[in-house]
């Protein structure tokens, strides 16, 4: 069985840390972190909340809150100083099953056969995020997108009055005393 997973890892020369997030098809969130050189320490995997409670997040996609918490981590962790990309973004089929949807264990099986599939090409994580949906089928945002604003809607006095001139009947505003109103006066 195959896994396809998208994922990163950062390091941070100052402090000779290292961080590992990737996110696996099923919709569940693997992170680690560590020293370089020594075996990372891994964080409970987060499923996401689609995949247990469909009546509270109905119609939601099962990887849309684990990629928005990859991207999360990875805008977190590089203003920490993690600027150096160890294993850039990227897009990566593992043979390998992974545990149950709702792994209750880290799988550190799971993130060494990341880090040794990963290729080193770099590119930004938003294209490899987009790299991955299409990987699996998934409706993907355009890479141009302009944007529009949306069409505000008129005030209740402006779509009476348009409603008025719609039906042929004349608008007259109503009779005002010139001049300044004075309330104190």
């Amino acid at each position: 069985m195959t896994t396809w997973v998208v994922g990163y890892r950062l390091g941070d020369d100052a402090s000779s840390r290292q961080v590992t997030a990737l996110v696996t098809e099923s919709g569940v969130l693997h992170r680690a972190h560590g020293t370089y050189g020594k075996l990372p320490r891994l964080s409970k995997p987060q499923p996401s909340p689609a995949l247990y409670s469909r009546t509270l997040f109905e119609g939601e996609h099962p990887l849309a809150r684990p990629i928005a918490e990859l991207r999360k981590h990875y805008a977190d962790y590089t203003k920490r100083g993690y600027s150096l990309a160890l294993v850039p973004p990227a897009v990566v089929r593992l043979d390998m099953e992974e545990h149950p949807p709702f792994p209750e264990k880290p799988h550190r099986e799971l993130m060494q056969a990341f880090i040794g599939a990963a290729p080193n090409t770099p590119q930004p994580l938003d294209t490899a995020i987009g790299a991955f949906r299409a990987t699996l089928g998934l409706p993907t945002r355009p890479a141009n997108v302009s944007w529009v604003p949306r069409a505000r809607p008129q005030p209740p006095r402006v779509e009476a009055m348009l409603r008025t001139l719609a039906h042929g009947s004349p608008i007259s505003s109503p009779q005002r005393p010139a001049g300044r109103l004075d309330r104190h006066g």
